[in-house]
């Protein structure tokens, strides 16, 4: 027994040390203020052109003074077991202008035969596409590539990059979704039927948690580089406000209440949960919860929230209506977040820093049971319609399934990475999963268990949240 309980220390100890932090964010880069940037997105290619390769060495936006402006490329080779599905293609920010197109150079191509691939003569100089477009300050453009595979290819021997370039269409409201990206300062919003990004809007710095108020059209995001809460129109697509909280409160996660009147922002800076009035936009009260709140739960009765203190290793439960923490839980170090059962009469707790996930009974306010996982979970997801429990670890490319009663692991789903976080779309019966090493959100079907889709997004994405969220 001591054996056990001096390894448990040590795993504790040196946990942070090999393996990071959840608690830490991506580093966020500073915000737009004079430029504006652009994603552009290829369209998955063409059936007749599953035999061709190239790779792309360079992007250029060009403005109509001919000035050209570097992108980043994210997909540097392209090809038909790669493009089967939208892929991020490159990103930049640029300078607020009117631009006539895009600059592409082609390093080399080939075309795939019954004796392997024959290399095709790409040209010596890059290729313009003509797509005229305006970029203001502080707003993000989504733009599309489909490729025109039979006008890019000369005589069978030659290959010229053609595309055809596009706005895409914006979905119904009913299928919106969206990725907060803390590394970009932005969120990627898409259709979560094809599973296609179609905008972007710029934030503040660092956006992270999300609440959602579908009554009323609107979204709130937390701006952790900010101190800052921006609104977003999600009928406009655009940020129609902003809350300012006290400078060094690094707000993390959002909660909103069942009438959409009261939100609650967990602030990891300074330890502290603000109560926002969504009327007047302003921060009403605030008060003293643990240190380092990583993230905020309102409970099914909607009287109580739970703040998970990551760093001083307990739960703040705070009576909302009275606005005072009622009581503090201890838990194992590292808490990050908790999930009710489709009742509400248990609550699952993952530790980061614990190989064990506590079960508590919320009305008590009790531990009922701990059960050994594993080190490391960083995600969890309740279905609400089966009470199975998805969970999610640091450097790990499964997501566990496991039984709510016994909680034994019952399955998983492969993801080849780790999720950072989970929301399951209750109309398409889906798990969408957050994997910020391939910046990506990963889809899954929730009967096969098995990946269906999957979204490239923007840098560090952190979370996720759609129309029809369950």
């Amino acid at each position: 027994m001591r054996m056990k309980r001096l390894l448990l220390r040590l795993i504790i100890f040196f946990w942070p040390i090999l393996f990071g932090c959840q608690a830490m964010l991506p580093q966020i880069r500073p915000g737009l203020e004079q430029d504006g940037e652009v994603y552009l997105y290829v369209q998955p290619f063409p059936p007749e052109a599953e035999r061709l390769s190239f790779v792309i060495e360079t992007i250029s936006a060009v403005s109509n003074d001919g000035r050209e402006f570097p992108l980043s490329v994210s997909l540097p080779e392209l090809k038909s077991g790669v493009v089967k599905r939208q892929r991020l293609l490159a990103t930049g920010v640029l300078p607020a202008d009117e631009y006539s197109g895009f600059s592409i150079r082609v390093k080399n191509a080939s075309l795939k035969g019954e004796g392997g691939a024959s290399p095709l003569l790409v040209p010596e100089v890059p290729t313009k596409v003509d797509f005229r477009f305006a970029v203001t300050r502080r707003k993000g453009y989504i733009i599309c590539l489909e490729l025109r595979y039979a006008e890019s290819l000369g005589a069978g021997f030659s290959f010229n990059p053609a595309f055809f370039m596009f706005f895409p269409q914006k979905a119904p409201l009913n299928l919106l979704g969206f990725v907060t990206n803390t590394g970009s300062n932005d969120i990627s919003v898409f259709n979560k039927k094809s599973l296609q990004v179609f905008d972007v809007i710029v934030t503040g710095r660092g956006p992270s948690g999300m609440a959602l108020d579908q009554r009323a059209n609107r979204a709130y995001v937390a701006l952790s580089g900010e101190d800052s809460v921006d609104i977003i129109d999600i009928l406009g697509g655009s940020i129609a406000d902003r809350i300012r909280l006290n400078p060094g409160d690094e707000p993390r996660e959002l909660a909103l209440t069942a009438d959409g009147r009261t939100l609650l922002s967990a602030n990891t800076g300074s330890g502290t949960v603000s109560f926002i009035d969504t009327a007047s936009r302003f921060e009403v009260a605030r008060i003293k919860v643990g240190d380092g709140p990583n993230s905020i739960l309102i409970d099914p009765t909607g009287r109580r929230a739970l703040v998970f203190d990551y760093q001083s290793n307990d739960i703040s439960v705070i009576d909302i209506s009275a606005r005072v923490v009622i009581a503090t839980i201890s838990t194992d170090p590292g808490p990050v977040r908790g999930q009710f059962s489709r009742r509400g009469d248990k609550l699952y707790v993952i530790q980061e820093l614990s190989p064990f996930v506590l079960v508590l009974n919320p009305t008590p306010l009790t531990v009922v049971g701990r059960f050994s996982v594993r080190p490391g979970m960083i995600s969890i997801k309740v279905d609400p319609n089966t009470d199975l429990i998805y969970l999610g670890r640091k450097r790990d490319i499964t997501a566990g399934l496991y039984d709510p009663f016994a909680f034994v692991p019952i399955g998983f789903i492969n993801t080849g990475t780790t999720i950072a976080y989970m929301a399951i779309d209750g109309d398409n019966n889906t798990l969408f999963m957050v994997a910020p090493d391939t910046k990506s959100v990963l889809v899954s079907s929730l009967t096969s268990r098995r990946i269906v889709g999957e979204i490239d997004v923007g840098e560090g994405p952190y979370w996720a949240t759609m129309i029809g969220e369950r």
